[in-house]
């Protein structure tokens, strides 16, 4: 038996059925989906445990987003292997726009480090913002570095080779290659920890398990301003406003030094065009409000101001530049 429209549908419901049908796949009709995002929560991939400098950034532009919006922004935090293990379950999320990916220049280096990934980061995911571009700061503990400043610091360091150790977010990441680059530069040696996320590394460091850290600022900040950890040098030609009394890179000897910790937004890929412009947009009106400017400022960040071409180019000049320094450092997986 042959079904018609009319056997399965009263006439009125099929053509209404039909028009519906036509109206979202016409252009007008998508612009209504996208205009509606988000109709529900939002999960957003953290691929670090809580507590570290990717967390700094996600829970205030939760927050905002949720005022904003009003629905939530789920931080799903999914730590383990450098932030790959998030990656990966984010890279195989639904591309509807309800997973969001939140990974950090860490990503960049993976590539690198990790040769058997089951995710390309510039092929598997949608770059779409850069959310903070934070400097790298070298953090010691005050009870066990016995130095004011860093010509201290450098002096115990090279009289006392393999005597400091340094935490990292784990094996590949840019607090470990950090610590690779400072080594090549200042010709010293200090043990690297891997850990799974920089907040155990930042809590161990402030309990004095590990003497040190080369963290992103926005992690830092905080127990800096709290005399739980001391600052010693931020990375780069600059010195940073939250930090004014902290020497840069280029004042103490090392002006090659130009490490930063950046925090991005990426979609997986076959996310609709139109939602990927309805969710630029509206982060980057968060970004722009007093709320978050303030956040980014105490963190001494600055927040993206890349077009989302401009972002994708230069995830792969960082994919390029890590790969460099891992080949020069030797750095291996621990």
């Amino acid at each position: 038996m042959v079904m018609t429209p009319s056997s399965r549908l009263p006439r009125r419901q099929f053509l209404a059925a039909g028009a519906a049908s036509a109206w979202a796949l016409s252009p007008l009709g998508a612009l209504a989906q996208a205009s509606a995002w988000p109709a529900k929560p939002v999960n957003l991939v953290v691929p670090f445990p809580a507590g570290g400098g990717t967390d700094a950034f996600a829970r205030p532009l939760a927050a905002q987003f949720s005022k904003a919006t009003g629905k939530t922004l789920v931080i799903d935090n999914r730590g383990g292997a450098g932030g790959t293990v998030g990656a990966s379950f984010a890279a195989k999320a639904a591309p509807d726009g309800y997973t969001l990916f939140m990974g950090a220049v860490h990503h960049a280096i993976a590539p690198s480090m990790y040769p058997r990934l089951d995710y390309d980061i510039e092929k598997d995911f949608i770059p779409l913002f850069l959310l903070a571009n934070v400097p790298q700061v070298v953090v010691v503990n005050p009870k066990t570095v016995p130095a004011a400043n860093f010509a201290q610091f450098l002096e115990f360091v090279k009289r006392n080779p393999a005597k400091l150790n340094y935490g990292s977010a784990g094996a590949g990441t840019s607090h470990h290659l950090a610590g690779e680059l400072f080594k090549q530069q200042t010709g010293t040696f200090i043990t690297h920890i891997p850990y799974r996320g920089a907040g155990p590394a930042l809590q161990d460091l402030i309990g004095g398990q590990v003497d040190m850290m080369f963290d992103g600022l926005g992690s830092s900040a905080a127990h800096i301003k709290a005399g739980r950890i001391k600052a010693l040098m931020v990375s780069g030609h600059k010195r940073n406003p939250a930090f004014p009394d902290v020497p840069c890179a280029a004042e103490v000897g090392l002006p090659d030094y130009t490490v930063t910790t950046w925090y991005a937004l990426w979609a997986p890929k076959g996310t609709p065009a139109d939602i990927q412009a309805r969710i630029i947009d509206e982060v980057r009106k968060l970004g722009t409000a007093d709320e978050l400017k303030s956040v980014w400022a105490s963190n001494g960040a600055e927040f993206g101001g890349m077009t989302q071409a401009q972002f994708a180019a230069f995830v792969s000049s960082e994919v390029k530049r890590w790969a460099a320094v891992v080949k020069a450092s030797g750095a291996k997986l621990d």
